[in-house]
């Protein structure tokens, strides 16, 4: 199973969160291109930490959900 999330890490829901608003970002007054690149990366790099989470969060319900009376 995927290691406890410490009271500091955010959840994936504070994640989905903080990713929607970066990309609201590209969408906003406050764009510039001088940004973009480094504003770019950051959400990509965030929605890989996100999928890695979901992914793990799957594995772990296979795992609970397996029937080990078997």
């Amino acid at each position: 199973m995927s290691k406890p999330e410490s009271p500091n890490t955010p959840s994936i829901n504070q994640k989905l969160a903080d990713l929607n608003t970066k990309i609201e970002w590209f969408y906003s007054d406050d764009f510039s291109l001088d940004s973009a690149s480094k504003n770019y990366k950051t959400a990509v790099a965030l929605a890989k930490e996100i999928e890695n989470d979901l992914e793990n969060l799957k594995n772990d319900i296979k795992i609970l959900g397996h029937d080990f009376t078997r």
